[in-house]
């Protein structure tokens, strides 16, 4: 094969761009002190792009860092999925062989959906339900493939013309901007802005990207004319014309490749025959060429962004001497050039390739297709195994011919569905929906669903590769539009997806097939809810309906199973348990794993709510035959749904444990917006053991990771309750503002709604708004409490209670008529709510004792029982609070004994309300205090080393770690804060202990004996 060839119409000279230069530099720098650097290179077609990367990469280069480029590829106009990552992944390898192959250890055959080489695609065995989940890990995996990489040497990934980027590169890019946190690593992309109309898939990419701080957009403008005079004198090798240079810089406005071709017009004496339009000004040396190197650049142009050499050679037909003379013809007059990694041949510029290719005639490009597709079939080596079928199903497809295109087309649909790219299996879906009528009837009979769709469940015998029915069933048309509607909600083409579901559910309404209608009807609840059109009911019930009085059935099962987890979390009650239980029975039965590992999470929950402790021993067993079997589809729910349930009935710190094992699964296995509920969960549990800051370091993480809105309504919840608690009513407000916004008003669920109100009512009375805050228990009252959510609504009870007992000395605001009528309403919700576990039993004892004291009514001894209650439970301001209470009524009723016992009383909860930073239950300790003349004030006790360098709980949490020699990220992932957040920490403490390094701050506190050496080794975690 030809080697590159040094071609005239290039500037030797590097011209201009400074600015743009120094941007990149300081990016490699920062990369190589460990900041992960993130940046965006646009500007118009020519203008000089490439070159700068390439500039910057010779740089980068020769400084020791390892370059891996990557274009997006574009084969009659489809791209091809993960196409410059796989390249780039490739370039790494070849360089850092031993590195990749340590780094990808353990998830080889994961990372193979984008680099083949490291290890085999999983197939797929049936339904694969991970979904979404599954192309979340598949990011998570490259990101941190990338971190591993670059731990110890710069690395730079440059990623060209992402205008042409399929979907999935594009999520992919964008996943990795949000999330790369550590290494040394730069990883820049280019596109061409010009291109970029407003309805460009690249312009939502963009517009996020502007929103986030860590990446940084560079726009290329185009050359002055002393710019364009210093690249026309590298070009000639010589000062030009000043007249020369001022009519080149006129017609090329600037823009680098038209000067380029300018340039070599006039010294070759053609300018003056060009006319104006970009388009032949483009084509005018194509032309000059000999025939045979037309043709071949002809054939280059409808090939792909880059063809193969062998391949070109077998659809060009001609002997391998003309062949070289016609490429060293085209890639001397600089229209070809030799593709990265000298295997093939590639357009010097995209612009030449594309007036080339538009030039051709319709039934020519149609024929160089089927060329392309026929030289392809008959020899698959001709390309690499990983773009084999994506190519050869667009060369069919632009050959126009259905009989070879549809087979091609649904080969590469289910080639893009184990990548996880799932909007370029949509995309081909789509175009095999198209081509499905004009296809010959005898060609479709040979297509079989099991081999092409993984949506709509097969028979069992013939997934599994079972004796079964001599005659399968064919495909049809039908199971395309399933498999597209999953692949369009898995992608977040929702709306897509939803019109498909739509338009099959109106097919379906000419045949009896009800197993398959309640599969789309199923589909369509899904959607419904994740497009915020309503809460999926309605459509739930419809499947419902279809299936009852059917024998078990793998969709039977799902159903069964969608209803009861619906029904958990809006309506728990006999019927979804009892739904549960037959999904656990059907799917048992029909062999769908997945499915009965969901709905017995679903029936454990339900028993839990119900006050059934067998639950909890159900959902373990699933946790940990999820564990064992590696269900990424059910992990996730396993590590959210227990730790929920066990808070539930008060076992916080068992719920920390397993919330913690949630995180490194999560995280390691790519599972976003799970991670983020596991976040959520963890807020929650930790405000319950009062680790307050821990508690908003998980929800501001909840947010942070979150891709959807409920995670972070539920972690604004949280930050909206431990603010309250501070006493920040504001802080409080917007976080419930923000809570409001994120779960919307079309999918209520008893779980949002409940706390929302109990917030509501808390704010209302913290700001003095009695009446408010009972409009909102009233609201509350008025919509039921559903069996299950005593959890929520004890809470709510609770602060109603509070608001009435802390307002019971001043005058009713509607009259002491409607206040005796409103408490009479709160006892009589008392009465009638289900307690269950010992943790809502004590919030019923501490709830009557306050409705009680709001009708003056003040016993010590049921203070006592209260107290006594919470002493049991791992609630410490809870017990703080009910504290206050019992020694309140001690004082009042007098003597010597009650004095001294409510002393104690309240100097416990002074130290609880000032170790939790509860500014109200410390104002009001101190009040109470004041008006009985009681001094909390005690021996001061042997000064904490600590203290004296003004260090907080947190701070010297990171001081043992770091004096154990742990590194920012280390501590992070002990203390489950992030690095960044850990950096500041350190910052901080090395500011306090005015030492310059760790190892002077370790040295400090080994000389103040902070931390005895046995205890350097263990960790405390969030």
């Amino acid at each position: 094969m030809l080697g590159p060839v040094e071609s005239r119409s290039v500037s030797p000279v590097f011209v201009g761009r400074t600015t743009e230069l120094e941007t990149l530099d300081d990016a490699l720098a920062r990369a190589t002190a460990g900041e992960p650097q993130a940046l965006v290179i646009g500007g118009e077609a020519g203008v000089g792009k490439t070159r700068l990367v390439e500039e910057f990469a010779g740089a980068a280069a020769r400084a020791g860092a390892v370059v891996a480029l990557g274009g997006c590829v574009e084969i009659g106009a489809d791209g091809l999925p993960f196409a410059p990552f796989s390249t780039a992944l490739r370039a790494l390898r070849r360089q850092l062989p031993d590195e990749l192959a340590a780094a990808a250890a353990g998830q080889e055959d994961e990372l193979a959906r984008l680099l083949p080489e490291v290890g085999e695609t999983p197939a797929v065995l049936g339904a694969d339900r991970s979904g979404e989940e599954g192309m979340a890990r598949l990011f998570e995996l490259t990101a941190r493939l990338l971190e591993r990489l670059a731990a110890h040497r710069t690395v730079v990934v440059a990623l060209e013309d992402l205008h042409w980027a399929d979907a999935s590169t594009r999520h992919l890019l964008t996943y990795l901007f949000r999330t790369l946190r550590t290494g040394r690593l730069v990883v820049l992309a280019t596109y061409r802005s010009d291109d970029i109309h407003r309805r460009h898939p690249l312009r939502p990419l963009l517009a996020e990207l502007d929103r986030l701080r860590t990446v940084r957009r560079i726009e290329l403008g185009r050359f002055t004319r002393d710019e364009v005079g210093c690249q026309i004198a590298g070009i000639l090798a010589r000062e030009p014309d000043p007249a020369q240079v001022d009519a080149i810089f006129e017609r090329s406005d600037g823009n680098a490749f038209f000067v380029e071709e300018l340039a070599v017009a006039t010294h070759e004496g053609a300018c003056d025959g060009l006319t104006d339009s970009l388009r032949d000004l483009l084509l005018v040396r194509v032309e000059r060429l000999p025939e045979s190197a037309q043709r071949i650049a002809r054939l280059v142009a409808e090939g792909g962004s880059t063809v193969e050499y062998r391949l070109l050679a077998a659809v060009a037909d001609l002997a391998e001497d003309d062949l070289i003379e016609a490429l060293r013809a085209a890639v001397n007059a600089s229209i070809l050039s030799v593709a990265p990694g000298d295997d093939g041949y590639r357009f010097r510029h995209s612009l030449v390739r594309e007036a080339v290719a538009d030039d051709l005639l319709p039934g020519e490009r149609s024929r160089l297709n089927r060329r392309y597709a026929e030289a392809l079939e008959a020899d698959p080596t001709l390309v690499p195994a990983g773009e084999r079928v994506m190519r050869l199903a667009s060369y069919w497809y632009h050959a126009h011919d259905p009989a070879k295109a549809l087979p091609a087309v649904l080969d590469a649909s289910v080639t893009a569905r184990r990548r996880r790219a799932h909007s370029e299996q949509l995309r081909l879906l789509e175009r095999a929906m198209e081509l499905w009528d004009v296809t010959p009837a005898d060609i479709r009979a040979t297509l079989r669903p099991v081999d092409y769709t993984e949506a709509y469940p097969p028979p069992l015998a013939e997934r599994r590769g079972e004796p079964h029915d001599p005659a399968p069933t064919p495909l049809r048309y039908l199971d395309l539009m399933a498999e597209a509607a999953v692949a369009g909600r898995r992608c977040g083409e929702r709306e897509r997806a939803l019109k498909i579901t739509k338009r099959a559910l109106h097919l379906l309404e000419e045949e009896q097939d009800p197993l398959r209608a309640a599969w789309f009807w199923i589909q369509r609840s899904r959607l419904t809810q994740a497009l915020a059109r309503g809460d999926g009911w309605k459509e739930i019930g419809t499947a419902q309906d279809l299936v009852r009085g059917l024998p078990p059935s793998e969709v039977h099962a799902e159903v069964l199973a969608t209803a009861a987890s619906w029904s958990m979390l809006r309506d728990p009650g006999p019927d979804a348990v009892s739904a549960a239980e037959r999904a656990v029975e059907y799917a048992r039965m029909v062999g769908a794993e997945d499915i009965e590992l969901n709905a017995r999470l679903t029936l454990g929950g339900l028993m839990v709510e119900a006050g059934d402790s067998a639950g909890l021993a159900q959902m373990y067993e699933v946790k940990e035959a999820v564990l064992a079997r590696g269900l990424t589809s059910v992990v996730g729910r396993s590590h959210v749904n227990l730790p929920s349930a066990l808070e539930a009935v008060g076992r916080s710190s068992e719920a920390v444990s397993i919330l913690r094992e949630g995180l490194r699964l999560t995280q390691e296995w790519g599972l976003r917006d799970s991670e983020a509920w596991v976040w959520v969960n963890l807020a929650e549990s930790l405000t319950t053991l009062g680790r307050w800051d821990e508690a908003a370091e998980a929800a501001v993480s909840a947010q942070r990771t979150s891709q959807s809105a409920k995670p972070r309504g539920g972690a604004a919840n949280r930050l909206a309750q431990l603010a309250l608690a501070r006493g920040e009513t504001a802080e409080a407000a917007r976080h419930l503002a923000a809570a409001r916004a994120s779960y919307g008003t079309h999918d209520p669920m008893p779980q949002h709604n409940l706390p929302m109100s109990h917030l509501a009512l808390e704010i209302a009375a913290a700001e003095g708004r009695l009446l408010d805050a009972r409009a909102e228990a009233d609201r509350a009252l008025d919509a039921g409490f559903p069996p299950g959510t005593q959890r929520y609504a004890w809470p709510l009870l609770l602060a109603a209670a509070v608001a009435e007992s802390e307002s019971r000395a001043l005058p009713p605001p509607d009259g002491p008529a409607a206040r005796t009528a409103y408490l009479r309403r709160l006892f009589d919700a008392v009465r009638t709510l289900a307690t269950g576990s010992p943790v809502w039993r004590a919030h019923e004892q501490w709830t009557r004792a306050e409705l009680d004291r709001a009708e003056d009514h003040t016993d010590p001894d049921t203070w006592s029982d209260v107290v006594t209650a919470f002493e049991a439970l791992e609630r410490p301001y809870d017990l703080a609070r009910v504290r206050l209470r019992l020694a309140e009524a001690l004082l009042t009723a007098g003597g010597d004994d009650e004095r001294a016992r409510a002393t104690e009383l309240l100097r416990l909860t002074r130290a609880t309300a000032d170790h939790l930073g509860a500014r109200p239950l410390a104002d009001a300790t101190t009040l109470l205090a004041q008006r009985a003349r009681l001094s909390l004030t005690t021996a001061p006790p042997a000064a904490d080393p600590a203290d004296t360098l003004g260090l907080t709980s947190r701070e010297r949490d990171v001081l043992r770690l770091v004096s154990a020699g742990r590194t920012n990220r280390q501590i992070a992932e002990e203390l489950f804060i992030s690095p960044k957040t850990a950096s500041v920490h350190v910052s901080n403490i090395l500011a306090k202990l005015g030492v310059s390094g760790r190892g002077e701050a370790a040295a400090v506190a080994h000389r103040m004996g902070l931390f005895p050496l046995e205890t350097l080794g263990s960790g405390t975690h969030a």
